[in-house]
């Protein structure tokens, strides 16, 4: 099965070469194609290039991509996804002006976070943690890394961790999982 997108504004982050590191002064190149096309088949990309170099004549779909921009997805190595509730409101505190130990003292926090935390049901957890998992990948995250850390208590903890393994089973990008215990 292929798919062919044409027409592409930008692709983003194709190089001539491999490259499986890249680090220093290297970073300043994000290597683009300007009105490109790239072909996927069998979900893997086969060809990709400039538009007037494009040799697909057939592919099962054609996507019209003009005016549009494509990438490849982000990695998130640093997320803490599986959580319970929400702390927005500390968040305004801090932009606010007020310090971690004015928050603590209003009863925010991570003391805050872990009781909230231990106090949600596994299943309530997964759930809100699946809206999140759900709303970066509609963003385009590929793979992330999720984090415990919020439970502060032995059980708090692998409640989380048994959350993500559910997420990693459920979800179709990569998720490491990395155990963030106190």
């Amino acid at each position: 099965m292929g798919l062919l997108f044409t027409n592409i504004k930008e692709l983003v982050q194709v190089r001539e070469s491999h490259l499986s590191f890249v680090s220093g002064k290297e970073m300043k190149t994000l290597p683009t194609i300007k009105n490109a096309y790239l072909y996927i088949e069998n979900g893997k990309i086969s060809d990709f290039g400039k538009m007037e170099c494009c040799s697909v004549l057939h592919a099962d779909q054609v996507i019209d991509a003009e005016g549009k921009m494509i990438l490849p997805s982000w990695c998130d190595s640093h997320t803490h996804i599986v959580y319970a509730g929400n702390r927005e409101g500390e968040f305004v505190d801090r932009i606010n002006g007020l310090s971690y130990e004015e928050i603590a003292s209003r009863g925010g926090g991570i003391l805050n976070s872990a009781k909230k935390l231990n106090e949600t049901s596994e299943e309530s957890l997964y759930q809100q943690s699946k809206v999140r998992i759900e709303e970066i990948i509609a963003l385009g995250t590929g793979a992330v890394e999720i984090k415990s850390g919020y439970g502060l208590t032995f059980d708090g903890e692998m409640k989380m961790l048994r959350v993500i393994k559910r997420l990693k089973e459920n979800y179709p990008i990569e998720i490491k999982a990395t155990f963030l215990g106190a």
